[in-house]
């Protein structure tokens, strides 16, 4: 760990305190370097979300795991995965001997939301779509994050325009100030895939059918050669940004990861 860190020098992590104005000095530091500060800092209050739909979520677990076997990981099942993806969770299980911890939308919420524009409303409008992603994904984060002290993402800043400015290190306002960490955040795509080989690690097996990003089934599609490796996620909305809230403060953004 580069010297220049700020750590938790004691026996038992404590909550660190952590401001915007320490972001800096993560900048140059490796995924692996950001990953041994999280996991002494804020383990086990720390916790990997990973969606099973693209390899940065893959890269960052085997990489936590090599650190600590006992770290946490994460998903949010919305209830309209696809069978690949839950095939990938129990893979990942059997490969690592680790729990998912598997995150619900509420019942009564989704009962509402079938009531006020039926199974597919989310296809009708862009506000119909926030809906949905609000109830399905950003709702059960911030309940699951309210217990922790910082989460680990798989965000790159290539990924789209919304992504572009993401600080390895920093703090989510939209959820009470919890640390957000983002190893990954200077990576390219062609740096996630060789380590993905190299170490073997297990992934979607959608992404050999053409779908790099692997969301909700009836909100994603194939995509073809050359086209943005995002554009298969609600393909029917005129969006650059492609997101559904969970990486966003303000929701009317867009509201996946």
């Amino acid at each position: 760990m580069a010297s220049s860190l700020p750590r938790n020098s004691a026996q038992t992590p404590k909550k660190v305190e952590f401001s915007e104005a320490e972001a800096s000095d993560f900048e140059e530091s490796s995924a692996e370097e950001i990953l041994t500060w999280a996991i002494q800092n804020y383990h086990p209050r720390l916790a990997l979300s990973a969606s099973f739909g693209a390899p940065e979520g893959m890269v960052l677990l085997h990489m936590m795991h090599q650190l600590e076997a006992t770290s946490r990981v994460f998903v949010i099942d919305t209830g309209r995965l696809p069978q690949e993806t839950h095939d990938l969770v129990d893979r990942m299980r059997e490969r690592y001997d680790k729990p998912v911890e598997v995150l619900f939308p509420d019942a009564a919420d989704i009962g509402a939301l079938a009531r006020a524009q039926g199974m597919n409303g989310f296809y009708e409008s862009a506000e119909n779509r926030r809906a949905c992603c609000r109830v399905r994904k950003v709702e059960p984060l911030r309940r699951y994050l309210a217990d922790l002290d910082a989460y680990v993402t798989g965000l790159r800043r290539e990924q789209n325009e919304n992504r572009r400015n993401a600080r390895k290190v920093e703090v989510d306002p939209a959820h009470g100030g919890v640390v957000k960490l983002n190893p990954l955040a200077d990576w390219t795509e062609e740096q996630v895939l060789a380590y993905v080989r190299s170490h073997d690690v297990p992934v979607n097996r959608l992404h050999a059918k053409g779908y790099p990003s692997v969301g909700c089934a009836p909100c994603t599609r194939a995509v073809a050669r050359g086209e943005d490796p995002r554009a298969g996620r609600w393909w029917w909305e005129d969006d650059r940004v492609k997101e559904c809230g969970l990486h966003v403060a303000d929701e009317e953004q867009g509201s996946g990861i």
